[in-house]
């Protein structure tokens, strides 16, 4: 039976932090299930679901991890994942959703309270402050699952609720099942 891990790392951002992380994990014979990468200011954040064989412990990876001269300084958490390492079904992707404008506290709240009157589900959400010519914008990005039978509704309340905050919402819905 694998070794099923949550690996953590919080380090400062530098050209080649992925490869580095992966290619370590790729030469220990990990595989990689659901992994996300962002960078949060000067920082950066990598999260991965890892299985390995029985072999691999959560020291050793933890340790190697350590070992890499990109990760000096690096906060590295190797926990194991608790959680069954298959996509729940209300988790493929069905919507790319994209929210743009002027930047007010409780964006992300409010815009995100739409979902759940609609039993969607947020499968990835990336909010980036931008500067555009002096002037604060807010990027929303959000990845979703939708029921075929509320997409509509859905879609149409997310807008209204973005240009209620002075913002553009723009939405794709993704080919496959559910689009067909």
């Amino acid at each position: 039976m694998q070794n099923v891990y949550l690996v953590s790392v919080l380090s400062s951002d530098k050209t080649g932090l992925v490869s580095a992380i992966s290619g370590c994990l790729f030469d220990l014979g990990i595989n990689l299930g659901s992994t996300n990468f962002s960078v949060l200011g000067s920082g950066a954040k990598f999260t991965a679901v890892c299985e390995s064989d029985p072999e691999i412990s959560r020291a050793s990876l933890d340790e190697t991890l350590g070992s890499l001269p990109e990760l000096a300084n690096a906060e590295i958490r190797v926990v194991d994942f608790e959680f069954s390492a298959e996509p729940a079904a209300n988790t493929e992707i069905t919507h790319r959703i994209t929210i743009q404008g002027g930047d007010h506290p409780g964006l992300v709240a409010r815009l995100t309270e739409v979902f759940i009157e609609f039993d969607a589900n947020i499968v990835r959400l990336n909010a980036d402050r931008l500067n555009n010519d002096g002037e604060d914008q807010y990027l929303i990005q959000i990845a979703a699952w939708i029921p075929a039978s509320r997409e509509h509704a859905c879609l149409a309340s997310i807008s209204n609720t973005a240009s209620s905050l002075q913002m553009q919402c723009s939405y794709t819905r993704l080919p496959g099942e559910f689009g067909q």
